[in-house]
């Protein structure tokens, strides 16, 4: 498995090159916090791995059901925590026409994805300095 890689672009406080792969991008913080608006923020880009892994399950276990998701779309919005709180992730789902055993039933699978699990469980993240 490849690294995702970080790299300061030098262009404003906080805007970053990010590769992945084949991919690259930037991010950055908003110009209300200094930055230059360039890219999205870190828990955008969370917020966005939560809806895309989402639409994709979904669309996935739908398929497979024969189930026809023509204007499946997925809202995620952060909300901050304070020290002793937890953050939180308000996910919408808007499936078009669908009965509500289905939408019972894809809401069901929505909160199964792989990166609702992870958010939900939590992770590890050992921190090391790399050896020159």
């Amino acid at each position: 498995m490849s690294a995702v890689t970080a790299q300061s672009t030098g262009e404003g406080p906080f805007q970053v090159g990010i590769r992945t792969g084949s991919h690259s991008f930037v991010m950055d913080e908003p110009v209300e916090l200094g930055g230059l608006d360039t890219g999205p923020n870190p828990f955008d880009l969370l917020c966005a791995a939560l809806a895309g892994c989402t639409l994709m399950t979904v669309k996935l276990y739908a398929s497979r059901k024969g189930w026809t998701l023509d204007h499946f779309n997925v809202d995620v919005v952060h909300h901050k925590g304070s020290a002793p709180a937890k953050d939180r992730f308000e996910v919408t789902l808007a499936f078009g026409d669908m009965t509500d055993e289905q939408c019972e039933r894809l809401l069901y699978i929505a909160q199964r994805c792989p990166t609702h699990l992870l958010l939900e469980r939590g992770a590890d993240i050992p921190t090391t300095i790399a050896e020159e």
